[in-house]
């Protein structure tokens, strides 16, 4: 590969759909954590969805990472979401949004790794080449095969997901409540140009209206940073509002919804054993990589450092309990005073 240009940056801006994918898939780790506290009461449609929505893996149930199988009732785990800009719900193509969830047992903690779509990556059986072609060229299973080579770590379980379902299931939920800190116009899902208003103040949006607001960010004096805060205004609005007592009414629309445009490896059992991190759903921990952006002939990639890789991987391998952590100089001088 050629290269013509690399600049020691964090990676180029991210495109508001890019960013707005990252969140809806933190906050689908997020719901899924949540769902055992209604499970138990509906019961058979989160049966009935997972059911239809189950896709099987070359591989089986097992990643080769793997010695023996694992459940998330028992043990540490991974799962890998691909967000997919997909307007016709095939859920194939390119994925504009890769996130690597880990969640540890023992600390009912999880880690959210975001792999941004342009990083460079060696694709099993197709060279050096942008992440998000490995699902182009391979499906589910090359991007996990993928993810697994570049980090050294099994991917136990896969979820991919468009934004079709987070505007249904806004709409499932009746919408949603926000307190917009500007005025603004911005593009609708069709991305017909200020098809969309939003007054300052507190507002109730439906589906379209809170994509919107996830969005936008030309329109936002502070740019990158409002436009977060927007989105985790929009997050948390929709968890509040999917755990109310209302909101458990229309929980078969909402699995429907999640039936039309969701495939993924979780069985109904599986899902039922992650609802012992509803405790965390404040306390997700976002990972990113170093890297800089990077030109080969004339072709724009995100380059990983080298050191960032290794230490990502050592993170999220102790996170799933595959290494021990490493013991530091203040970690031993502490355990010399705890013996004195």
């Amino acid at each position: 590969m050629t290269q013509s240009r690399v600049q020691s940056k964090s990676g180029r801006k991210r495109s508001p759909f890019r960013r707005f994918m990252r969140t809806l898939l933190i906050m689908f780790v997020l719901m899924f954590a949540a769902s055992g506290a209604v499970v138990a009461y509906m019961a058979n449609q989160v049966n009935d969805v997972t059911s239809s929505a189950s896709v099987e893996l070359e591989r089986g149930d097992r990643s080769e990472n793997r010695t023996e199988p694992v459940s998330p009732s028992k043990d540490n785990i991974s799962i890998l979401f691909l967000g997919v800009d997909d307007r016709d719900g095939n859920l194939d193509g390119r994925t504009d949004a890769n996130l690597l969830a880990t969640f540890n047992r023992d600390e009912g903690s999880v880690k959210v790794l975001s792999i941004p779509r342009d990083t460079l990556v060696d694709i099993p059986g197709r060279g050096e080449d942008k992440i998000n072609h490995a699902h182009a060229f391979g499906g589910v299973d090359l991007t996990i095969d993928t993810v697994e080579q570049m980090l050294d770590i099994p991917v136990d379980y896969f979820v991919t997901i468009n934004f079709t379902a987070f505007m249904e299931i806004v709409d499932t939920l009746g919408g949603i409540e926000v307190d917009s800190p500007i005025a603004f116009t911005e593009m609708d899902s069709a991305d017909t140009q200020n098809a969309i208003s939003i007054d300052e103040g507190i507002q109730e949006l439906d589906g379209e209206e809170a994509l919107a607001y996830a969005r936008m960010r030309k329109s936002d004096p502070r740019g990158d940073i409002g436009r977060g805060e927007r989105q985790q205004q929009v997050l948390e609005a929709m968890l509040r509002k999917g755990m109310s007592f209302n909101s458990i009414v229309r929980f078969d629309d909402v699995m429907e919804s999640l039936e039309r445009h969701v495939k993924m490896n979780l069985s109904f059992g599986e899902i039922v054993g992650m609802h012992g991190y509803a405790s965390s759903l404040n306390e997700v921990e976002s990972i990113n990589f170093r890297g800089n952006d990077a030109t080969y002939s004339g072709v724009y990639y995100f380059q990983v450092e080298d050191q960032s890789l290794e230490e990502v991987s050592t993170e999220l391998r102790v996170h799933l309990g595959l290494e021990e952590p490493e013991v530091t100089d203040d970690s031993e001088a502490e355990d010399d005073e705890t013996e004195e």
